[in-house]
């Protein structure tokens, strides 16, 4: 059995991923939502983008198959297996202290962009900008134009497999959103796990 770590509820945490190694994301509760990055091992200017993506695929819902692509165009990521639901955003920006401030909170709360800087500060590395996440589990349907925060449809111990494309390092941010109904109706962040898995 591959070795399970845990991305705390509320919190992140970031790998090393070798190019050709898979790793299955795991939701563990259901329903919570996972901003994933991914970043070039040898140079973090390069990393996984959603508007390249975009591009790249056509479409903005990304399905087993579809390989995630980099700021440079690159391969970067690609989506093996999925028993989720298949509902995984890649429009919204990660949540940060000014989101919740314009949702009306006081003071600090937990956010997606400060768990990335704090789990790839525990590997000794520094982003080198805050990209847009793939939003794992996310469910934002889009309708004539307009998108809604709608809760995860992922059931507990759902997966996603995706395969690292070059040397990565990944990061994850069990999202602390508690607002918005994202991580199901009870608005309660949960812990989610990964498994990097053999070749």
């Amino acid at each position: 059995m591959p070795d399970r770590s845990t991305i705390p509820a509320r919190k992140g945490k970031a790998a090393y991923l070798r190019r050709g190694e898979l790793l299955r994301l795991i939701n563990t509760h259901g329903q919570q939502v996972v901003d994933t990055w991914a970043f070039n091992r040898d140079d973090m200017s390069e990393y996984m983008s959603m508007e390249h993506t975009h591009t790249q695929l056509s479409k903005i819902l990304p399905t087993t198959g579809d390989v995630m692509v980099s700021n440079r165009r690159r391969p970067i990521l690609t989506f093996v297996e999925d028993t989720s639901g298949g509902l995984h955003d890649t429009l919204v920006a990660a949540c940060d202290r000014w989101r919740y401030e314009i949702l009306g909170v006081k003071g600090h709360h937990d956010n997606c962009t400060d768990n990335l800087r704090a789990a790839l500060g525990e590997l000794g590395l520094v982003p080198p900008e805050i990209p847009a996440p793939l939003n794992m589990f996310m469910n934002v349907p889009v309708h004539t134009g307009a998108i809604a925060f709608e809760p995860s449809i992922s059931a507990p111990a759902s997966y996603v497999v995706l395969r690292a494309e070059m040397d990565l390092v990944v990061a994850f941010s069990s999202c602390p959103q508690d607002i918005v109904p994202i991580n199901g109706p009870g608005c309660t962040p949960k812990e989610a796990h990964f498994e990097i898995l053999a070749r």
